[in-house]
Formats: structure tokens, C-alpha cells, sequence
């Protein structure tokens, strides 16, 4: 394996400069499904944020004694899917009411607490939070006795998981076809690298060399590029990602630290890694085929 590794890297310092060209074919497609997968992540992030506000009120129409409160929140959060939840009193109600009303607090003038109702809000844990679980939980709510009324905000709910599986659904069709055009890129351009040194493979046939002794280090020459051309294009996105978290505050009107932009994680990374020496691998593979028949 050694002696295969070896000729591998002299092979490639020999024909160099077709080695460049196709790292650099492989680093540019491997560049655009990063590209599209730190889009994703990012995305699938701010969805998650997102369903943090599918959330469901309880009412009750009088003010619950603190033994009554503790006794329901345990029953409330007893419930399979709630994570959290959080007693409101009519004073904190009135408080955040008068919040919401900005500079027309006048209009609330002479308006008590106990005119509003107490309740809880419940959180949800991430898998709960689909419009079937959600109308589960609020089922199983509706059978507390003393609640008087639930709201959840179905037609919200509803149509922002529809938003979600199409986002979902979009996503996985784009990067089906992402992936199909990498392979498909990534394998012919390692097709014509061999297709340049096939008069090569046919002098070592002519000799008596092993189909074995012929393919390994091509197939390592495969996988060494598609390490190599992934690798540089994590290292451009990267570089590039930086760059826009640096100079990003004087284009845009948020700030991307504070909104939970981040970079591909780690095990994604070494994932892609993974696939670039795979996409080499079998490229060179089937590449070989058309030239190895004996």
C-alpha cells in the first residue's frame, strides 16, 4: 500500500498540471454543494428559532392560589411534548397589555387586573411542535378541569408547518439534484485525466501488470484529489464566510454575529471530506472500467 501511495503522488507531481485542473473542476463543484449546504444548515436553524413561538395558552377565569398553580404545572407538564410552563397572573397580564400599547396607555385608563383572565403558557419540545402533536397536546388539555378556554393559533400553526415541509421538501429536491450534478462533473473530469494517460495504462497491460497493480494508484490518485479539492473548498468557503461576518455589519442592517449565523459544523465537514474521497474513488473507478477490460 505503501509503494501504491508512493507512485500515486509521483504520478501526480508528473502530470501536474492535469492534476491541478482537476482538483480545481472538483474544488468548485465540491465549493457550490458547500456553499448550498451552509445555506441549508443556517436555514434549518432559523426554522428551528422559528417554532420556538408555536405556543399554546391556557385560560383559567379566576386568579389560581400558588398549591392550585404548582398542582397544574405539574399536570400541565406532565403532558408528553410540553417542555415548559409558565404561570400568568393578572397583574403580570395587565403589565405586559399595557406594554404592547405603546404610547396609548391612555386607553387603559381606569382598567383593572381583575378584569383579565389568568393562565399558563406552554412550550413545546422541537418534535412536538407539528400541527398533529400540537392538537394532541391540546386535546389532552382541554380534559384539565378548570381550564376554560385553550388557544393555540391553529391557522398559524397550520400554515407555518406547510412552510416548513415545503422549505424541507425544496431543499431536499435541490440538493438531490446538486449532488446528481457533482457526481456527474466530478466523474467525467477524472474520466478525461485518465483518458490523457491512457497510453500508459496500456503499456503497463502490454508488460504484464495486474489489473490490481494498475488501478490502486490511480484509484489513490482519485481519492487524494477528492480530498484535496474538497478540502480547498472548505477552506474558500470558509474564508469567504469570515470575510462576510466581518465586513457584513456595514451592508446589512442586523448584525450576523448576534443573529446565530454560523459555519458548517464539524461533523459536517469531515462528512464532506468523506464524499470527496468517495466521488474520486468511484470516479476513477468507473473511469478504469473503459480502459481495464482484461
Amino acid at each position: 500500500m505503501l509503494f501504491f501511495l508512493t507512485r500515486a503522488f509521483i504520478n501526480i507531481r508528473q502530470h501536474a498540471f492535469v492534476n491541478v485542473v482537476t482538483m480545481g473542476t472538483i474544488a468548485l463543484a465540491m465549493f457550490i454543494a458547500s456553499l448550498f449546504l451552509l445555506v441549508f444548515v443556517n436555514l434549518e436553524s432559523a426554522m428551528d428559532n422559528w417554532s420556538e413561538r408555536v405556543q399554546i395558552t391556557v385560560y383559567f377565569d379566576r386568579e389560581l392560589a400558588p398549591p392550585e398553580q404548582s398542582q397544574l404545572q405539574q399536570r400541565i407538564t406532565a403532558i408528553a411534548g410540553v417542555s415548559r410552563a409558565t404561570y400568568v397572573s393578572r397583574a403580570e397580564a395587565l403589565v405586559r397589555f399595557k406594554s404592547r400599547l405603546k404610547g396609548q396607555g391612555t386607553l387603559l385608563e381606569g382598567v383593572r387586573a381583575d378584569v383579565l383572565p389568568t393562565s399558563f403558557e406552554i412550550n413545546l419540545k422541537q418534535q412536538y411542535r407539528e400541527t398533529g402533536s400540537v392538537e394532541a397536546v391540546v386535546t389532552r388539555l382541554k380534559a384539565i378541569p378548570g381550564i376554560t378556554e385553550v388557544q393555540f393559533g391553529e391557522e398559524w400553526v397550520k400554515r407555518f408547518n406547510l412552510f416548513l415541509d415545503f422549505m424541507r421538501f425544496l431543499g431536499s429536491l435541490l440538493g438531490a439534484f446538486l449532488i446528481i450534478a457533482v457526481i456527474f462533473i466530478v466523474s467525467n473530469t477524472i474520466k478525461l485525466t485518465i483518458y490523457s494517460r491512457r497510453d500508459e495504462l496500456d503499456v503497463m497491460a502490454l508488460v504484464g501488470a495486474t489489473r490490481f497493480f494498475i488501478k490502486a494508484p490511480f484509484l489513490l490518485e482519485g481519492i487524494i484529489q477528492g480530498v484535496v479539492g474538497t478540502g480547498s473548498a472548505l477552506l474558500l468557503l470558509f474564508g469567504l464566510y469570515e470575510g462576510f461576518m466581518y465586513n457584513a455589519g456595514d451592508y446589512i442592517p442586523f448584525n450576523p454575529l448576534s443573529s446565530g449565523l454560523m459555519f458548517i459544523p464539524y461533523e459536517y465537514c469531515a462528512a464532506l471530506l468523506g464524499a470527496g474521497a468517495l466521488l474520486g474513488f468511484i470516479g476513477s473507478l468507473t473511469s478504469l472500467k473503459r480502459f481495464i477490460t482484461t
